[in-house]
């Protein structure tokens, strides 16, 4: 299928006049992707007739790919372009090794007035195409060598202009140029994989990254591409050389925090700080106060000099930024992480916060009174976006260093919990301490103390309160009607449209108190965190509201982390309550609260040694069995079916009934007195035996008649009565049988003769410990 696949596209590239070729490009590519199997199988030495055929399919596709790449028209072109990022990805190194033409006439192109989408995928395009070649030495020898500088040089000229100073070039951003973005990312994507060829290029292109992030008037970047532009200038270290990688990280992030720190002496300016550097290097600059915030020379970072507080604490956030870049990053070599440093400028600008209410006396904050109202009034407007930075920056910390930055979480904490107390108005402040706080809890939660966990008890209310939804405002509803009428003066203004159309104020109010799911997602996962590390006795004072929370707005994650780390019972307070049943019934389908409240964990026996133990022991059992000779036990019935020597009735035997069934045996012919005297003997002597088993010690032995007499009377607990009158009348024999015992055969022996009545049998209880059971009586008769 992939062969007919493949012929029908190099038909259609063929047959289709180039102009339309653009509307049928996505159904090519795709078809394209389907032959991934056929264009990345090897060619072999001797192929045969179908591989024959396949290999001139795919070479009139790269036939026809090549002309189209050199083809006069823009459509031509553009399909070129696309088809061959696809044929590419899936052919990989079958179809990369003869692709120097194609990826010389994609340079080309670059060069080309053509359309900026046709540059766009160009750029891609080769950008991919060196990506695929990193894992191939051949390739990277043939293609990504010779090729990939005259890449760079084209990228680069695309969106700023080469200038030739003293000691080097250098490269001025264009003003307006669509494809900033795209260069920055193909050239962030490559430098880790191909450093030394970007090694000549490196001034050039810090000089454009250091003047995107300078926000130099009238060129103004948008956010993503200050973004990768920050990363792209994190990752221009690793284009030193090996023996110089270490010590040029270490430059730029020590440039990047004194730039920081300069930044900060003039933004500042108009509050006097408490703070005090711990870095005696260090210095505070002279400034004028009578003119309007400025830098006016280049920091130690290489960014050019900016004026005014917005601008000031846009290029302190880059800042910020750039040194959350150095420390998650990824470095070419071994770094020492300046953490000393970094606590330090984040302690100075979380030290500066907004004051409650506008009172500069109840917040401790000193101002200066050579600044005027207006830049202060600027500054504390700028101050919560400085802070998000500094959240961002120690959260990163925190995660690069997981349990290595425990000595430093208490810092870290008291920094969190001043700027929260002040500024917890700012949704963006309490999102950034939100997922700080995450990553703190998570490291140090388990040995938090109480006072620790007390400064942090207003961040998890404010979670609380930021995860149940915001109650609406009750709809103002028509007046009563008042008898007395009222001036005009007296009356409030009333909208006219809410009384056409009553949901009109409900819709305002869903649209005003739209939830905000990022903060949701944050506060989130720092209940969950909370739950789950920290010790379950320290949150008593907020427990309650944080199971309601999650309870109403049925966070699975955050109610199975309080399942499981419930409230200890403290001596003197009731059990708290479990919210196992609020869990099942909102999240009853998940697989996780199946296996918390029905766990069906068969017992696991893998450990080699226990199964070999289990099997030696069965094996002695077995042969312990085996040596032990097996006696069979003795029939409990059989003195119920031995003959009387001197009867002359015959009976046939009966099988044995169940247990609490009546057996009826009808005698048809009259006892003679004969046998009558015999069956009174032989009850005597059955008596004598019992009365003699009864009276020994120990226990005759099994191969004796009297053995078995005894065992079966063992389980008769009452005697059997016998009642006689004159004449030949029925005898009725009432017993009663232990549970225990066999059920009883039909008895054989001659009916009792009418004199004899007087004897009865003795109280057959040999064993004291069987219990009695009262069972029903059976009435057995027999006519004699």
């Amino acid at each position: 299928m992939a062969s007919t696949t493949l012929r029908a596209v190099t038909h259609r590239l063929t047959t289709t006049p180039v102009d339309q070729l653009p509307s049928i490009a996505s159904f090519l590519a795709t078809s394209i992707s389907d032959c991934a199997e056929l264009l990345s199988a090897p060619q072999t030495q001797k192929p045969g007739k179908s591989d024959s055929e396949n290999a001139v399919q795919v070479h009139k596709l790269k036939t026809r790919l090549v002309s189209l790449l050199q083809d006069r028209s823009v459509e031509g072109r553009w399909t070129a372009v696309i088809l061959v990022k696809a044929t590419v990805e899936a052919g990989q190194w079958e179809v990369l090794r003869g692709y120097e033409p194609i990826v010389r006439s994609l340079i080309g192109i670059l060069a080309k007035p053509d359309p900026v989408s046709t540059r766009k995928m160009c750029i891609i395009t080769l950008t991919r195409i060196f990506h695929l070649t990193y894992q191939y030495p051949t390739l990277v020898r043939e293609i990504t060598t010779p090729h990939l500088p005259a890449f760079v040089n084209a990228a680069l000229n695309l969106v700023a202009t080469l200038q030739k100073v003293q000691g080097g070039s250098t490269r001025e951003p264009k003003p307006s140029t669509p494809f900033m973005e795209t260069v920055l990312h193909a050239i962030l994507d490559l430098v880790p994989r191909h450093p030394t060829i970007f090694r000549p290029f490196a001034s050039q292109i810090r000089s454009l990254v250091t003047s995107v992030l300078s926000f130099q008037p009238p060129v103004f970047y948008p956010e993503p591409v200050v973004d990768v532009a920050e990363q792209l200038l994190v990752s221009l270290h690793k284009c030193a050389p090996k023996d110089k990688s270490g010590s040029g990280w270490n430059e730029d992030c020590r440039s990047t925090i004194v730039s920081a720190h300069r930044s900060a002496d003039f933004v500042l300016r108009s509050i006097k700080e408490q703070w005090e550097s711990v870095d005696s290097t260090l210095t505070t600059p002279r400034q004028n106060y009578n003119k309007e915030v400025s830098m006016d020379a280049p920091d130690d970072l290489g960014l050019h000099s900016w004026k005014g507080i917005h601008a000031g604490a846009n290029r302190l956030i880059a800042l910020l930024q750039i040194l959350s870049g150095f420390v998650s990053m990824p470095s070419a070599t071994a770094v020492a992480l300046p953490l000393g440093p970094i606590l330090d400028l984040t302690s100075r600008l979380n030290s500066v916060t907004v004051p409650a209410d506008g009172e500069l006396s109840s917040s401790g904050v000193q101002v200066n009174p050579q600044i005027g109202r207006e830049e202060r009034e600027m500054l504390f407007a700028e101050l919560p976006r400085i802070h998000v930075a500094c959240m961002d920056l120690l959260a990163h910390v925190t995660v690069v260093l997981e349990n290595s930055a425990a000595p430093v979480t208490q810092t870290m904490l008291e920094q969190v919990t001043w700027v929260f107390r002040n500024e917890r108005f700012s949704r963006d402040v309490r999102m950034a301490v939100y997922a700080l706080l995450s990553s703190l809890v998570s490291v140090n939660g388990p040995v938090m103390t109480k006072q620790s966990v007390t400064s942090i008890v207003p961040v998890i209310r404010a979670c609380c309160s930021d995860l149940l939804p915001a109650p609406g405002d009750s709809v103002q509803g028509k007046a009563p009607s008042d008898p007395k009428p009222k001036s005009r003066q007296g009356q409030s203004a009333v909208n006219a449209d809410s009384f056409l159309n009553p949901n009109l104020q409900k819709n305002g109010q869903s649209q005003s108190n739209h939830r905000f799911l990022d903060l949701e997602r944050a506060a989130s996962e720092l209940l969950q965190n909370v739950l789950a590390y920290v010790p379950s006795e320290l949150l008593a004072s907020v427990r309650t509201d944080i199971d309601r929370t999650i309870i109403l707005t049925a966070d699975k994650d955050a109610m199975l982390a309080s399942v499981l780390n419930p409230v200890p019972a403290i001596k003197g307070r009731a059990a708290g309550a479990s919210i196992i049943p609020f869990l099942v019934q909102a999240h009853s389908d998940q697989v996780e609260v199946e296996a918390l409240v029905r766990p069906r964990m068969p017992v696991l026996m893998t450990a080699p040694e226990l199964d070999s133990v289990a099997d030696e022991e069965d094996e002695e059992e077995n042969e312990e069995a085996a040596d032990e000779p097996y006696h069979v036990a003795s029939k409990t019935s059989d003195f119920l079916k031995e003959p009387v020597a001197t009867s002359t009735v015959t009976q046939k035997s009966e099988p044995a009934v169940p247990l609490n069934k009546r057996t009826y045996v009808d005698e048809t012919t009259t006892q003679p007195a004969s046998l009558a005297l015999a069956s009174k003997q032989q009850v005597q002597t059955k008596k004598a035996r019992f009365e003699e088993s009864v009276s020994s010690n120990s226990a005759p032995p099994v191969n004796e008649p009297s053995a078995t007499f005894t065992q079966v009377s063992s389980s008769v607990s009452q005697p059997a009565k016998i009642e006689a009158t004159s004449g030949p009348k029925p005898v009725q024999v009432t017993s009663q049988v232990s549970s225990a015992s066999v059920a009883p055969q039909p008895s054989t022996e001659a009916p009792l003769a009418v004199g004899d009545s007087d004897d009865e049998l003795p109280t057959l209880n040999v064993d004291p410990d069987t219990e009695d059971e009262d069972d029903e009586d059976e009435d057995v008769n027999m006519e004699g």
